[in-house]
């Protein structure tokens, strides 16, 4: 049990959970791309300590490369707007690919990645998202891979920020709302 963090009013997820959470899903992309190498598309910056578990429990042959985009802003909701702030290298074409993000919250960044990926020729875009929050989607996007489902609350920690800080704690907590009421 972790003890309460006055940073948050409760405390969603350990270390432990995280990583067997990326154990099970790593095994379920094992059984689905045994016959490709598929490019896993890490999703800045709060997907990297996500996707360090999930990597180290994929076995087959993968390929991985980053894009960072922004709609929070600095803020606990979401701007609605998405900004593309660094592009990926690799060329999709005819390829499996895989997002790997840390939350799927109003679902617009999902969407906004999907519609990317495809218009760049894609031949199948899935998703490993570590934590999903149905609740607060504001379009019908479905993750393929889904770590957890929580509540519709602003969360932190484990790669998910608060105004920059807190991506290092080892667990996801829900943030403490006296912090930025």
């Amino acid at each position: 049990m972790i003890d309460i963090d006055p940073r948050f009013s409760k405390i969603l997820h350990s270390h432990e959970e995280i990583e067997s959470a990326a154990k099970k899903i790593g095994a379920e992309i094992d059984h689905d791309y045994a016959d490709s190498i598929p490019i896993l598309v890490v999703v800045l910056k709060g997907a990297v300590m996500w996707a360090g578990d999930l990597f180290k429990n994929i076995s087959i042959d993968v390929e991985m490369d980053f894009i960072d985009i922004a709609s929070y802003n600095g803020g606990v909701a979401s701007s609605n707007k998405i900004l593309l702030k660094t592009d990926m290298t690799t060329d999709v074409k005819g390829r499996d690919v895989i997002i790997v993000e840390d939350i799927v919250d109003t679902g617009l960044s999902l969407q906004y990645l999907e519609s990317l990926l495809a218009s760049r020729g894609a031949k199948s875009v899935k998703t490993a998202t570590m934590l999903n929050k149905e609740k607060g989607h504001k379009i019908a996007v479905k993750a393929d891979y889904v770590g957890f489902e929580i509540d519709n609350e602003f969360v932190a920690g484990y790669g998910l920020d608060y105004q920059e800080i807190w991506r290092n704690l080892p667990f996801i907590g829900v943030v403490n709302p006296n912090i930025y009421s």
